[in-house]
């Protein structure tokens, strides 16, 4: 096997002494901008990758953020965070920072883990998922100091915008909005709601894109509402598909999740319905087996936009948690099928 690259073929490389390469790497700002292009483009040429564990020990920094994830709960949609942390993961490894996984059961839970991992030196910074309004979480690790950022927006009163820290999330109302166009312009000017209960969150910010759409056609249409479930959906829309009138006044539906557009999907197949358009929102491989047209979340972007707020200007340092609170929404995009 051929040797790593050390610190100092980078600097032959480079022609200049390993201490520059040293502060390029962990120092850049007080390199001036023509050498630390040169370093860097040697870095790059040779493959290097610093010793994390031994920069650690000089910087008594990790450069490793810590993501948690939820107990395995099965389900069409439950594929979106594991996307999520494989992205975040390939894209901090292509930053020269490293992602650590931990599980716990309840906010309480991961309070708990987190304090070990911070005690322990092991993390520098932390990414959330599931903030509410008044979570726990949030207020905790502002008194810690450590840097961290939400995939997704603290449903649940006041304006998500004024939140105290820093989060992306996906643009569902635009997601939704794209989809319910396209099924006006391929299926017709019928095109029905599948969603949620009102949650004042995610599921009636995806209701909302599909209501500007119609309201901007000068239509409206029917709402179904029922929880996130395939058996349920499939009830609720085989009734709905076996009423003669009620069949006739959908040309389409534009469905909150995947989810639900397989159990309206089977409940068209079921009732002899096939002729109407569906739309689910995830984008997960069963929605493509089906070949359903749905809404790709894109998680790789948000992954991306979450490392790009904890990380400062040269995207290969985490900062220092200094910074003002920032909110980023990623768009996502209509997958026809």
């Amino acid at each position: 096997m051929a040797k790593a690259p050390t610190v100092e073929d980078v600097a032959r490389r480079a022609g200049v002494s390993r201490q520059t390469v040293s502060n390029v790497i962990n120092s850049p700002a007080i390199v001036r901008e023509e050498t630390r292009v040169r370093v860097q483009r040697a870095i790059d040429e040779l493959a290097y990758r610093p010793h994390v564990a031994a920069r650690s020990l000089r910087t008594r920094r990790s450069s490793t953020i810590g993501v948690h994830i939820d107990p395995f709960s099965g389900g069409i949609s439950g594929v979106i965070l594991d996307r999520f942390i494989h992205a975040l993961t390939e894209n901090a490894n292509e930053r020269a920072l490293r992602v650590l996984i931990y599980s716990a059961r309840s906010k309480d839970e991961e309070i708990a883990r987190l304090s070990d991992l911070i005690d322990g030196g092991e993390i520098d910074a932390a990414v959330i998922t599931g903030t509410a309004f008044g979570d726990p979480r949030t207020g905790w690790l502002d008194g810690r100091h450590l840097p961290y950022a939400a995939f997704g927006r603290p449903w649940g009163g006041g304006d998500v915008w004024e939140s105290g820290h820093s989060w992306v999330d996906v643009d569902g109302a635009a997601g939704t909005r794209a989809a319910t166009v396209h099924a006006l312009e391929a299926w017709g000017p019928r095109v029905a709601w599948l969603g949620w209960p009102p949650d004042a969150g995610t599921g009636d910010d995806r209701e909302r894109g599909w209501r500007e759409a119609m309201r901007a056609s000068g239509l409206t249409g029917p709402v179904f509402r029922m929880p996130d479930s395939v058996a349920e959906a499939r009830s609720v829309m085989a009734r709905a598909f076996a009423d003669p009138v009620v069949r006739d006044g959908i040309d389409a539906v534009v469905c909150v999740s995947d989810a639900l557009a397989v159990g309206a999907h089977l409940a068209a197949v079921d009732s002899g319905a096939t002729g109407i358009g569906l739309i689910g929102f995830d984008n997960t491989p069963v929605a493509e087996a089906l070949g359903l047209s749905s809404v790709e979340q894109a998680p790789e972007l948000v992954a991306g936009a979450v490392l790009d707020l904890l990380t400062d200007d040269t995207g290969r340092r985490i900062a220092t948690g200094e910074s003002p609170p920032e909110r980023m929404l990623v768009e996502p995009r209509l997958v026809v099928r």
